[in-house]
């Protein structure tokens, strides 16, 4: 018997069985959002579980609480499960996968079962052929690019909430009589107009309970779906038009509302034992300035009005407690509390400066930093990392795509970064300058990426870059050398289509292999790239004397390789976060409610106050949730520390590149197998744009994946390609980096 094959096959069983109770979960989870709108929950559901939940120990919230927070906390707890077994198997599974993968999905006259390969994740979202069309893109205006699956899931998350208001105003509407309204002292359309309001409110806070998931890098939720938190950020864009939409139309109605009835008072309303008027209008001022500065021009122009106004989310979380109360505000806290335990770690990981061994700098105003890390951080390819350069702004953090492979370069890490930004000319104008600094200090955040990739199902990848584009391009290149080398594993062709506007652009193609690379290494990866440039005739003499320099930095005593923040079994470390946190909060909750909050409210003259309540809820939430994150990241940082000490000191390192490039110097004798044979590969081409159309149609192999990063109108382009319909071996692999 074969151990690692049995072990292998008890994980794929407890993954099936967790991830068919995640499935139950979220689909209960979902239909409890159908049903709240309509008279059966609030009539008969609802009184029924406060009756059941309701106790001195957690009041009325405990009902809220256990069908809107707990569900989701569920899921993300035994997500990180199935995600840690997954991760255990990945490895090992790589090469089964590869001639499997193909087997399933393009063989059309073999389909059939094998429960010994089975990544049931992978599988419920790739299902064959039936459903290929479902992942073909599509492009609308307003949405940008997204597969069909994504706009059918739109769609069905707008019909949700008209579903949902139609309801409320349903039954609202039906209580509302000229009787009833000369009784309130209104008219009915003013009566209907307050009802409207408040429904407008209601809906806009089921977008609310959604708005913080994408963007909660390290999420459990996410990946487990198939997500990562770059791709899902246009999730988050469409989700906070849609809660400012309804929430500043909400408060226009109440506005109008209270001008005709003649309660204009009641805008300062702060009540201390019900609905805060004010704490509403407060929090909607702060989402009208994040709002505002999210108009594409503003945010391109005006990076840094952008950045710091998000901070108000904030504020706008606290007075939106104070608006509606912790009860009903539980229906959003599991989105939100999910964030908080993932801003907390990037806070803990942000502390520390990490190790920057070298920098290569590109003429094209361009710069790869090279950092150092430990061999247990693992990340896969087209992973992003978040920087912070204290030297050239304290507050600034940006994301980059690494370009290194943790599988082929073990102990370092690289992210490329093109001057194109204020931010970014400035950091490679101190790298560049005639007498650089030897030393750097640097934060980051991250890595994050996809739990896996599948890039190996296909028989060719296609990969189109505009410029900066290429970077996620490298990882994966990368990514495959080490897959075609160590694991003696099949991979597929790669056809790198890039378009650059100046040759000096041309000196990024010497980043698709690192600096330590071996012939040996790329012998067995088939790549060939169409390099074109767009705003040259030829390649002057000029730009061909360009040089590449690398700069060394010298090593600081107080500065760490980047780590993993929570060790190897960071997912498990997650998920017991999640869970002792919540646990915590819980009994502090009970606690504080039974014997202090209700003594005071049993007695009839006296009532607790509402706002010094649910500033305390907020803050045992929050002593929650930073106890066990950071007893988590103590206990980790040992293990961490002990693996850091073993990486040698690269002090007195010298560069193993070459200064020029090797593309502006193809001609001459190279002293690099790997480089000359890459320069081989190559096809330059000045003054012309490529066909894209001609050379995708003209694949022939039975699975192209397709993936293109760079302007919006090359992505369309090859996005339009792809969902002709034309040519049914296109796959279009959706990798997002645009913000």
């Amino acid at each position: 018997m074969d151990p690692k094959g049995t072990q292998r096959s008890s994980n794929n069983g407890f993954r099936a069985a967790i991830m068919a109770l995640i499935l139950t979960v979220s689909v209960g989870y979902v239909f409890l959002w159908i049903m709240t709108a309509t008279y059966v929950y609030k009539k008969t559901w609802l009184p029924y579980l406060r009756a059941q939940t309701n106790s001195t120990y957690f009041g009325i919230q405990g009902a809220t609480m256990l069908i809107y927070t707990f569900p989701v906390l569920f899921i993300a707890a035994l997500g990180c499960i199935y995600l840690h077994l997954g991760k255990n198997c990945h490895d090992s599974k790589i090469k089964e996968y590869a001639s499997l993968l193909k087997f399933f999905f393009f063989d059309t006259q073999k389909i059939k079962y094998t429960q010994k390969y089975t990544d049931y994740s992978f599988f419920f979202f790739n299902r064959k052929h039936k459903l290929a069309t479902w992942r073909r893109p599509v492009i609308i205006k307003g949405l940008g690019i997204v597969s069909r699956t994504e706009l059918m899931f739109f769609i069905m998350f707008i019909a949700l909430l008209v579903w949902s208001f139609s309801n409320y105003l349903h039954i609202s509407f039906i209580k509302i009589t000229p009787k009833s309204a000369a009784a309130s002292g209104e008219q009915v359309w003013q009566a209907k107009l307050d009802s409207v309001a408040l429904r407008l409110g209601l809906v806009g806070n089921i977008c609310l309970a959604f708005l913080l998931f994408p963007v909660t890098r390290g999420s459990s939720v996410l990946q487990i779906f198939g997500l990562t938190s770059e791709a899902s950020i246009k999730y988050h864009i469409w989700l906070g038009h849609m809660v400012m939409t309804l929430f500043s139309t909400h408060g226009i109605c109440y506005i109008i509302y209270w001008a005709t009835t003649h309660q204009l008072s009641e805008m300062l309303k702060w009540a201390k034992n019900d609905i805060s008027n004010l704490a509403g209008e407060l929090a909607l001022l702060c989402g009208l300035v994040m709002w505002a500065t999210t108009i594409p021009r503003i945010r391109r122009k005006i990076f840094e009005l952008f950045f710091y106004a998000h901070h108000l989310y904030i504020l706008f979380i606290i007075f939106f407690v104070f608006h509606v109360g912790f009860s009903y505000a539980c229906i959003m806290l599991p989105g939100f509390y999910l964030f908080m335990i993932d801003r907390y770690l990037r806070f803990l990981q942000s502390r520390k400066n990490v190790r920057l061994v070298s920098a290569r700098i590109l003429p094209c105003e361009t710069v790869e930093l090279n950092f150092s890390k430990t061999k247990g951080l693992n990340y896969s390819a087209t992973s992003i990392m978040f920087l912070n350069v204290p030297s050239i702004s304290k507050m600034q953090w940006h994301p980059f795509t690494v370009t290194s492979s943790s599988n082929l370069e073990a102990e370092k890490l690289s992210v490329v970064i093109k001057g194109e930004g204020s931010w970014s000319k400035k950091l490679y104008r101190t790298l560049s300058s005639p007498n650089p600094v030897d030393h750097l200090a640097v934060s980051v955040e991250g890595p994050y990426g996809p739990a896996s990739t599948h890039f190996l199902r296909h028989d060719l990848l296609v990969m189109v870059s505009g410029g900066s584009g290429i970077t996620p391009f490298i990882s994966i290149i990368r990514e495959l050398i080490h897959t075609s080398e160590s694991l003696k594993c099949n991979t597929p062709e790669i056809l790198l289509i890039s378009v650059f506007k100046n040759s000096t652009d041309l000196t990024m193609l010497d980043l698709i292999l690192p600096i330590s690379s071996t012939a040996s290494e790329f012998s067995k990866l088939k790549v060939q790239i169409e390099a074109y440039v767009t705003r040259e005739k030829e390649l002057t003499m000029e730009n061909s004397n360009k040089n590449l320099r690398t700069i060394w930095f010298k090593p600081n005593p107080s500065e760490v390789p980047i780590t993993p923040i929570l060790g190897k079994n960071s997912w498990l470390c997650l998920g017991a976060i999640i869970s002792s946190s919540f646990i915590i909060f819980l009994v502090s909750l009970g606690v504080l409610t039974r014997f202090y909050i209700y003594p005071i409210d049993k007695n009839t003259y006296k009532i607790y106050s509402y706002p010094k309540k649910y500033v305390l809820y907020m803050l045992f939430m929050s002593l929650s949730i930073a106890i066990t994150a950071t007893a988590a990241f103590v206990w980790n940082k040992r293990h961490n520390a002990m693996e850091a000490n073993q990486i040698q000191n690269m002090e007195g390192a010298t560069p193993m590149a070459s200064p020029n490039s090797w593309f502006y110097n193809a001609d001459r004798e190279l002293e690099s197998l790997p480089q000359q044979s890459l320069v081989q590969s190559t096809n330059l081409y000045f003054g012309e744009r490529p066909d894209l159309k001609r050379i995708l149609f003209e694949r022939k192999e039975s699975s192209v994946g397709v993936l293109v990063c760079g302007p919006k109108k090359m992505r369309h382009e090859v996005a339009n390609i792809c969902s002709s319909g034309l040519a049914a071996n296109l796959h279009f692999e959706s990798i997002s980096f645009s913000w």
